[in-house]
């Protein structure tokens, strides 16, 4: 039997046990198994795989950088990016080798390319952790300037959210939130943004996908933009992984 998987904390929200457990049974592969494993700390990792010999992981939220000292090799892109979401197990040694890659990077792109987003539009990042590190990549590698805004800033390029403005709204066509605030169970939330400074000429993203509109959408469809959830990302990254896994 080969053994995929999920690590972070929390699991309740994610589809990918669902997902690979419905793609096996539709392609006849019986001889896989996916299951997720919360850890409360990654400290925990060591022992996981330890217990079970995996072929292939996944990474969720708030594991992303995190888990990069237990690796022994990270592609290009995960190099570049500097979070990993998908993690490879190689056991043509005795001690076994994990190698780690961005495949959230290849997720954003199809979701960017599938909103054909104008030239010249600028992008403000909701969020700086893992996975708006996979999205600046692909903004900075598709030519589209953007502002990454944080409730920590850590340098004088990430906004501050109490900083936003009109002007900053207005000069920033794309809003896409990384963050997983407004994520199931708590979808009472949202970024605090000043939405009444968004208008039809924006374009707004929320990488969540359960629930499938988020506050942040809801609140921003108020005002009748072209937007978008996680979905397309959330499938064309799970096919990624999966591709690498079978490498």
């Amino acid at each position: 039997m080969r053994n995929f998987g999920l690590i972070g904390f929390p699991l309740e929200h994610s589809f990918s046990e669902k997902y690979f457990t419905e793609k096996f049974s539709h392609e006849n592969i019986s001889d896989c198994s996916f299951n997720l494993y919360p850890l409360k700390s990654i400290k925990e990792f060591p022992e996981l795989i330890s217990s079970v010999k995996f072929d292939g992981l996944s990474v969720t939220i708030p594991y992303k950088q995190a888990i990069i000292p237990y690796l022994n090799h990270l592609d290009d892109v995960a190099l570049a990016v500097g979070a990993v979401n998908c993690i490879k197990f190689d056991y043509s040694n005795e001690q076994g080798a994990l190698s780690g890659y961005n495949t959230d990077v290849f997720g954003f792109e199809a979701l960017l390319h599938k909103l054909r987003i104008p030239k010249n539009t600028k992008a403000l990042v909701l969020g700086s952790g893992g996975a708006s590190q996979a999205v600046t990549y692909v903004l900075r590698k598709n030519n589209i300037e953007f502002n990454v805004v944080s409730r920590k800033p850590s340098s004088n390029e990430i906004i501050n959210y109490s900083e936003l403005n009109h002007d900053i709204l207005e000069s920033h066509q794309i809003i896409i939130n990384t963050t997983p605030v407004g994520m199931y169970p708590d979808v009472k939330k949202c970024p605090d943004i000043p939405f009444q400074f968004i208008t039809s000429e924006h374009i707004c993203i929320d990488l969540i996908y359960n629930p499938s509109r988020s506050l942040f959408l809801k609140q921003s469809e108020k005002q009748g933009v072209r937007m978008a959830n996680g979905l397309i990302m959330l499938y064309a990254q799970a096919d990624k992984s999966w591709e690498i896994w079978n490498k």
